[in-house]
């Protein structure tokens, strides 16, 4: 990691004087729109669109600029003001811009001004398309906010802005159910991955007196593996609510009930890589913990096999690019888990992955565009002719996935399985079988949608989308099929310095044994997809289904599980304590009250009022005592 005394040495200068801005842009947008209201309904999501440009722009300058800087000199922090002051512990609200938050700067402001110029014409009939621009412009923000932080508090502030970004977009079209309930969904498991991150950031400030990343990247070393294990298991439960990973993947096929926008936003380029950035960062806390580290393997190993079964079983398109996303963002936890060797390979499969996927949710909206919003695959077909433009993009998309030969997706996830080959040869068995899934599955999405017989129910009329959707699909899907080639052979030794791990480059042409292999794989799974649905497909699911069908409809019972192991629990832990408080603690509570309320209505007999009856309780009493005192005196 960058020494601190280093990167206080260089000043923020030129362009880095400007990177508030990038932050500051959308979260104007975002204010304005929210604040002015139905003012800006004809003009705010011009305004929205532009603030991520600028955004970009700005991004793309610091990186131009942090090119030409000499290695040792390509980081700056840039504190604004003293957040926090309680006693020893401050925390200042500031930037890191390295060589890993930049390139998510580019990703983030780049996709996400795509997703913008086209949600003007995906969005344009909505009523309320100035707030979903609004709620864009402050996902954007919270995003920015999460990458460029300085320190694991301010990460953790945008952190939580983007969950409450995710759960406005999710549930934008609050009006139906169903997207009420995804959003509240996504939500709550959110919250429960923050439990991790929250008690991670104490155990931080008791460990090291700070959250800083500098302070952080210098004292782990002193960790002992106990604490070390500790403290990346908690990162890693945050890490896995964000970025959808077993066990609390559940939220993310039902998230699919926002706007399409959103998903590609959401579920491809930005969230859901929130928790890949988040290990990668905190590489020098798994430094210190072999177990901490094979625990990331394992729960990415898991995950990358979990959504590619999903996404072999679904017949609704956003939901089988949802099953993918988990998958591929897999893929990423996997790299990331084998510590320094694949932090960049995580990296590059993230952006390369931010291209495709995004190239083909906007394309899924294209779609769906074009069939009236039916998302079912089984109600498609033949859609080649009469979507051109959405279906070369979208096939630029596919061959990256799956990784065809110089597709952005060939040079990411493929060094990914050799570097999972490397670290355990059961774990690259597995990952190289999951490649050959993906291949399946994406396969079927292509032969369902766009090719065969026409399956189009009567009233509708399938049509290419405005000139303002497709465009952007077109630069995604340039980018899809040069992206990789791009970054091949520079993105290693640019991460280096910011992730404390290099990678040789490989070239174009790179080719190895596991490398001819993975082709192989994945060309069966090609194979299997064309042969299986290369006749017509029913436009009806069969019910006669295989078990792993079955098992893969259901989402692999994950709302089942969860039912079963935290909210059932959770009700009967409520039913139990609810009873002993009604029950013990309320009965003492009244009992006592009534009890006293008795001595009370007793002692208020005798307060007659008349005088006589003190006189004779007087005499009685007198009486009493020199009883007991003669008593007393005998004995």
């Amino acid at each position: 990691m960058i020494p601190q005394e280093v990167i206080a040495s260089v000043p923020a200068v030129g362009m880095f004087t400007w990177g508030w801005t990038m932050i500051a842009a959308p979260a104007l947008g975002a204010l304005l729109l929210l604040v002015l209201g139905r003012v800006t309904d004809r003009w705010g999501h011009y305004l929205a669109t532009a603030m991520p440009i600028w955004s970009f722009a700005i991004a793309a300058c610091l990186f131009a600029e942090m090119l030409l800087r000499p290695t040792d000199q390509r980081v700056v922090s840039a504190p604004f003001y003293e957040w926090i002051n309680a006693g020893s512990w401050t925390a200042s609200f500031g930037l890191r811009i390295d060589q890993l938050s930049i390139l998510f700067a580019l990703l983030i402001t780049g996709v996400g001004s795509l997703i913008h110029v086209y949600s003007i014409g995906y969005m344009a009939h909505d009523p309320n398309r100035r707030r979903f621009f609004a709620y864009l412009n402050l996902f954007v923000t919270a995003m920015l906010i999460l990458v460029l932080a300085d320190n694991y508090l301010l990460l953790f502030f945008g952190w939580e802005g983007v969950g409450l970004s995710s759960y406005l977009l999710i549930g934008f079209w609050q009006h139906r159910p169903s997207a009420a309930k995804a959003a509240t969904k996504a939500f709550v498991m959110n919250r429960v991955g923050d439990v991790g991150m929250s008690i991670a950031l104490m155990l931080m400030i008791a460990l090291f007196g700070s959250t800083s990343f500098d302070a952080v990247n210098a004292g782990s070393p002193k960790m002992t593996p106990a604490i070390a294990t500790l403290l990346g298991v908690l990162l890693l439960v945050g890490a896995c609510a964000k970025s959808a990973q077993v066990p609390l993947q559940a939220w993310l096929l039902d998230a699919m009930e926002g706007p399409t926008p959103v998903s590609a936003l959401i579920h491809a380029a930005t969230m859901v890589t929130a928790g890949v950035y988040l290990v990668v960062r905190s590489g020098s806390i798994y430094a210190m913990s072999q177990v901490a580290s094979t625990i990331v393997v394992i729960v990415g190993t898991v995950t990358l096999l979990a959504g590619a079964w999903i996404g072999s079983a679904k017949d609704d398109i956003k939901k089988v690019l949802a099953g993918s996303t988990m998958s591929q963002i897999g893929y990423m936890m996997l790299a990331a888990g084998i510590g320094p060797a694949g932090y960049a390979f995580a990296i590059f499969h993230l952006l390369t992955h931010g291209f495709f996927k995004a190239n083909m949710f906007l394309g899924a909206g294209s779609v769906m565009h074009g069939m009236n919003d039916d998302v079912n695959m089984r109600h498609y077909g033949g859609l080649a002719k009469a979507m051109r433009i959405t279906f070369l993009t979208f096939a630029m998309g596919y061959l990256a996935i799956i990784g065809f030969p110089f597709f952005a997706g060939f040079y990411s996830k493929d060094h990914i399985i050799e570097a999972a080959f490397a670290f355990n040869p059961v774990v690259g068995v597995l990952a190289l079988f999951g490649a050959g899934v993906t291949g399946f599955y994406m396969t079927r999405l292509m032969m369902m949608t766009f090719f065969g017989e026409k399956r189009w129910r009567d009233e509708v009329h399938p049509h290419e989308s405005p000139m303002v959707m497709w465009v952007p699909l077109v630069v995604l899907a340039a980018l899809s099929v040069i992206g990789g080639l791009l970054m091949n052979n520079w993105i290693g030794r640019f991460l280096a310095p910011a992730v404390n791990g290099e990678v040789e480059p490989t070239g174009l042409f790179h080719f190895t044994l596991i490398g001819g292999l993975t082709i192989l794989v994945v060309a069966a799974g090609v194979a299997l997809g064309w042969w299986l649905f290369r006749e017509d497909v029913p436009d009806r699911a069969p019910e006669n289904v295989s078990v792993m069908t079955r098992i893969g409809r259901n989402d692999l019972y994950g709302d089942t599980i969860n039912a079963a192991a935290f909210t059932n629990t959770g009700n009967g832990v409520v039913t139990a304590v609810m009873a002993v408080d009604d029950h013990g603690i309320d009965a003492v509570a009244n009992g006592t009250g009534t009890a006293f309320g008795g001595l009370g209505q007793l002692f208020k007999r005798v307060q007659t009022g008349y005088v006589r009856s003190y006189a004779l309780t007087m005499v009685a009493g007198s009486v009493l005592i020199a009883v007991v005192l003669i008593l007393g005196r005998l004995a």
